[in-house]
């Protein structure tokens, strides 16, 4: 019984010990931050987080989609601390909701005509008709496909296009549509085809800016972020020269 009693204390030893190692862990965990990222900001975020953690030591997550599918999580209890949306409008919402605090324009974005083939005149097969299918991301739930939507109405080719057209449910799904060539052409973020200052394959026509609204991205603090040290620091780092230079390398207009 004596050797019984031994055993079972060493045991209870062990298990404080591993729940002490749980609280530790579960403490650092709370000093990290997660980060809702809408598709088109996906690349360069994750450049940002690599970068941020090199110089400060936290380590975010990240979880992308369209920028209302990630509104529709949000109002939903999703425990995102940050959420960089591809429009004003969703931000303005949660800050309306009590949802958000401290909104801020992070990025403008740009809109370009793109496929995966090389040397090709994609302006040219565009007004010509010449392809199978067109790619935007849905003008409801994206504003990168909205703003597809007001370019192709100002260019007079959206009702002769619409039986062409296949909408992606945000950016990534619309630039698979065009990587795998189930569609000829399409409408994408500069930044999904533009990394380290240049285009990194296929063909591309940047959209006329006047076609279409400004596309203004804001992010916004969600109530779990707030005061969180992680996001603080973020943020911080977000203003910096060194997180510019990785955002510009990726198209965005300052």
């Amino acid at each position: 019984m004596k050797g019984f009693h031994l055993m079972t204390v060493r045991v209870s030893l062990y298990l404080i010990g591993l729940i002490g190692l749980m609280m530790s862990s579960m403490t650092v965990q709370a000093e990290d931050g997660t980060l809702a990222v809408a598709n088109n900001f996906y690349g360069p975020i994750q450049m940002l987080v690599d970068d941020f953690a090199k110089v400060s030591g936290y380590q975010l997550s990240v979880s992308t989609g369209s920028s209302g599918q990630l509104y529709a999580q949000i109002i939903n209890g999703a425990p995102f601390d940050l959420f960089f949306a591809a429009d004003t409008a969703r931000p303005e919402k949660l800050v309306n909701q009590g949802l958000g605090f401290e909104q801020f324009v992070y990025a403008r974005g740009v809109l370009v005509l793109w496929s995966k083939e090389a040397n090709y005149d994609v302006k040219e097969h565009m007004l010509l008709g010449d392809y199978n299918h067109f790619a935007i991301a849905d003008p409801k739930l994206a504003p990168y496909g909205l703003a597809a939507q007001q370019a192709l109405r100002k260019m007079g080719l959206w009702e002769s296009m619409t039986p062409k057209i296949v909408m992606g449910k945000g950016l990534n799904p619309t630039y698979q549509f065009l990587s795998t060539g189930n569609a000829q052409l399409g409408m994408v973020a500069k930044s999904q085809v533009f990394k380290n200052g240049q285009y990194i394959g296929g063909s591309v026509w940047e959209v006329p800016v006047s076609d279409y609204e400004a596309i203004e991205q804001a992010a916004v603090t969600l109530k779990s972020g707030i005061d969180k040290a992680a996001i603080d620091a973020f943020l911080e780092y977000y203003s910096s020269e060194r997180a510019q230079k990785i955002v510009s390398s990726f198209g965005y207009l300052q």
